[in-house]
């Protein structure tokens, strides 16, 4: 048995009026249709986040290991 979903009365005529323009039989259906965009929506903020953390630590490592090779840069070497 489903849940019941308690909505304002402006929600559901905006609901009404999207299943007649979407041309599906339940408001129900409406609803499932907007649900698959916000998902992957939240994935992909996610995602993104998870990136940022590794670019964090990933810069870290790599400004240490910059230095450390640094002192033997043949850019630097006096003639």
């Amino acid at each position: 048995m489903g849940k019941p979903l308690m909505l304002r009365e402006a929600d559901d005529r905006r609901l009404e009026a999207l299943r007649k323009r979407l041309g599906t039989k339940t408001k129900v259906d409406v609803v499932r249709t907007a649900l698959r965009p916000l998902e992957q929506d939240a994935e992909r903020a996610e995602r993104v986040a998870r990136w940022q953390r590794a670019v964090r630590v990933a810069a870290a490592e790599s400004r240490r290991a910059l230095r450390d090779y640094r002192p033997h840069s043949r850019l630097h070497r006096d003639g």
